[in-house]
């Protein structure tokens, strides 16, 4: 499967972002996915997940109660709203997609494909 993140930008703290991952080549709907992102200087870290229906989801606890990952298997297409941007939020996003694990997976190691990731700068 073939990922494009995309909805990255320049935001004010306090403000809003939506992130879109569209993919394509198999289906879709057969992969839980997640949402990692990369801040300069640092590692990867995860950010949320969602399961093959969109049923079960899981945050870290850093974008907990801010950000929602949601899904349209309809459209091939992951999503991340995010709400009350920090500056600390700032950091490339990556969408992935896993074959492998159940209801969803905060461990990179689990995801078998990755998207090129898209921008999000939040300013202070």
């Amino acid at each position: 499967v073939q990922l494009q993140a995309s909805g990255g930008g320049l935001v004010q703290a306090g403000g809003s972002l939506r992130l879109s991952c569209a993919a394509s080549g198999r289906t879709f709907s057969t992969y839980v996915m997640g949402w990692f992102r990369q801040a300069p200087g640092k590692e990867r870290e995860f950010a949320a997940t969602i399961s093959r229906d969109g049923g079960v989801t899981s945050y870290a606890d850093s974008v907990k109660g801010r950000f929602t990952i949601s899904r349209d298997n309809a459209k091939s297409t992951l999503y991340l709203q995010m709400h009350s941007l920090k500056p600390e939020d700032t950091a490339l996003y990556y969408c992935a997609a896993g074959a492998t694990p159940l209801y969803g997976s905060s461990l990179s190691r689990n995801y078998d494909y990755w998207g090129p990731g898209t921008k999000v700068t939040v300013s202070s």
